[in-house]
């Protein structure tokens, strides 16, 4: 494999790789409030599953990036994946950056808004999805913006090889 073709292979990665390890963690920090809460109160369970899924969709707007990424190299083709430039393979890590970094640090921080609304809807369960998702809903905001300026310069803005015509 060559060099630009590694670089894009690391830019998937990194989208993956550094968008689940964020929602690892952010689903962990929530995680720990909500079975702390369940201990007591088990029949809350329905408001608190919603809040310790969401810092995980970060990880999967990763995955995304980094599966348009592999289609685009033709990864998943017949013919393998082509040699690609220096240059196209540091654009395509570039074009990666946004979701990864995106989604490490707001599914972190994902988790701790959805940690405290979970501890407030154990007081106050009426205010579970006023303030405790809406909140977290906020900050997943940021990992859409990452996805979508990712989604942006990979479909939109790199000059993908084409593959040969025997290999399609």
């Amino acid at each position: 494999m060559d060099y630009g073709t590694t670089l894009a292979f690391v830019g998937a990665g990194l989208a993956a790789f550094l968008a689940g390890i964020g929602s690892a963690i952010g689903i962990g920090i929530a995680g720990r409030s909500a079975t702390g809460v369940l201990s007591e109160k088990p029949e809350r369970y329905g408001q608190m599953f919603i809040m310790v899924v969401l810092p995980g969709t970060q990880g999967l707007y990763g995955f995304l990036a980094a599966f348009l990424v592999m289609r685009n190299l033709n990864f998943f083709g017949a013919g393998g994946v082509p040699e690609i430039s220096v240059k196209l393979g540091w654009q395509i890590l570039a074009a990666c950056l946004p979701v990864a970094f995106a989604g490490l640090v707001s599914a972190i921080h994902q988790g701790k808004v959805c940690s405290g609304g979970i501890l407030m809807a154990a007081k106050r369960p009426e205010m579970a999805f006023k303030a405790g998702v809406i909140y977290a809903v906020m900050v997943e905001l940021y990992a859409m913006l990452g996805l979508v300026v990712s989604m942006f310069i990979i479909l939109m803005g790199i000059a993908w090889p084409e593959a040969p015509a025997a290999l399609l």
